[in-house]
């Protein structure tokens, strides 16, 4: 399992499931559409009077779960750091959003819509369908820490069992 492999899976895939925190430090949920940058980033637009806007904006972190429905358990845990995209990034951004859900544009007009770009911190593809299960976790470096001293790292474990 390579990060190209993270690509490829997570690119079959039109939608996950963000996790965010909320005011009160409960977690919070919603189903999003989703595209990816080939560095692994999720992208998703939602609108400024949703739950997940104020949770994002006041607690910049977010968490995926991707996969896992439909025939096969193979799935994707993400967590990563959110940022509200504004321009110039927006327009690069978008661009990638809108190959993968080309009715995008037409959301544009709607009140208060935003972007958001989450890049990881953590990945973990699970693959349940082998036995033993595959299970490989990528970790990255934060935008807090110094990217000179901290690469990007993969490790793979198997169920104890």
């Amino acid at each position: 399992m390579t990060e190209a492999d993270l690509y490829a899976f997570m690119t079959k895939h039109r939608l996950g499931i963000l996790g965010t925190i909320g005011p009160r430090g409960t977690p919070q949920s919603a189903l999003v559409g989703i595209a990816i940058t080939p560095q692994l980033e999720i992208i998703f637009d939602t609108v400024k009077s949703s739950r997940k806007y104020p949770n994002l904006i006041a607690r910049p972190a977010g968490s995926f779960v991707i996969g896992g429905w439909g025939p096969g358990e193979q799935t994707i845990q993400f967590e990563g750091e959110a940022e509200e995209l504004k321009s110039p990034k927006l327009d690069r951004y978008q661009a990638i959003y809108f190959k993968f859900w080309p009715d995008g544009p037409a959301r544009m007009s709607w009140p208060g819509i935003v972007y958001f770009v989450v890049r990881p911190t953590w990945i973990r593809y699970s693959d349940f369908d082998q036995d033993p299960p595959m299970i490989r976790e990528f970790t990255f470096p934060s935008s807090h820490e110094s990217h000179a001293s901290i690469g990007r790292h993969s490790t793979m474990t198997r169920p104890e069992g």
